[in-house]
């Protein structure tokens, strides 16, 4: 099965747009875990304009020494981003090619151009025990350049799948994250996926085998406020145990 992790940001930029801690993060990451969720996302920006660092310490102390769910702190590698890591030690570090005044992510690394500074932080991350993964586009050709960065896990990018769903050229973008993920793992890459993945679309992408997890925030959130909590994260759950895993 695929695991669900939860991304909290949109739970922490409800709090801040009301400036009382309202509502609690660390509160709803219990409540997620109460209902089966096993992977807890937060990707902490510069300006904390959602997740600030002291919801990744809070977080991390929920988390630390709990075998049954994975911390996933995602986010650029700048010096005070690496810092807060080490210290927290999340089960896994997704790295993010963003900018400070980035909205959202929506690019994956350039590692022909990047490989270098990118092979350094995975030394760094995998030193202290970390998990390394690498946010990526469906590239062949960037995904082959991945095994030499050192990184353990690829996050595939998924907003063109997301955006093409029901598009007449979505079996062509289907094709190539299918491709990606061969040629990923043909070479030892562990897969997770990410971006605008929903009640919708999940299932089908995930007859890929062997996607190991998929992080899932911004339409999670949208869907609990339609749907209800309880129901969107159990649909969740009962797609992603009927993932088709091979290994």
């Amino acid at each position: 099965m695929t695991m669900l992790s939860v991304n909290l940001n949109k739970i922490a930029l409800l709090r801040n747009s009301r400036g009382r801690d309202f509502p609690n993060v660390v509160e709803f990451a219990n409540k997620m875990m109460a209902l089966g969720v096993k992977g807890i996302t937060v990707h902490p920006r510069q300006d904390e304009r959602h997740i600030t660092m002291q919801d990744a310490y809070d977080l991390g102390d929920l988390l630390s020494g709990n075998a049954e769910v994975e911390y996933n702190i995602e986010g650029y590698p700048s010096e005070d981003f690496m810092a807060l890591v080490t210290k927290i030690k999340p089960t896994q570090c997704t790295l993010v090619p963003d900018s400070p005044d980035q909205l959202t992510s929506d690019h994956g690394w350039d590692l022909e151009k990047e490989g270098a500074f990118v092979k350094r932080i995975c030394e760094r991350l995998n030193a202290e025990g970390i998990r390394s993964a690498l946010f990526m586009d469906p590239s062949p050709a960037q995904i082959k350049l991945v095994p030499a960065s050192g990184a353990k896990r690829i996050e595939l990018y998924t907003e063109e799948y997301a955006a093409t769903y029901d598009a007449p050229e979505h079996e062509a973008v289907f094709q190539r994250y299918r491709e990606s993920a061969q040629v990923a793992q043909s070479l030892g890459i562990d897969l997770n996926a990410g971006h605008d993945l929903d009640l919708t679309n999940l299932a089908k992408f995930l007859t890929i085998p062997d996607i190991l997890e998929v992080s899932i925030g911004h339409v999670l959130t949208i869907e609990c406020i339609e749907y209800g909590m309880k129901d969107v994260i159990r649909r969740y759950l009962a797609i992603c145990d009927e993932a088709e895993m091979t290994t």
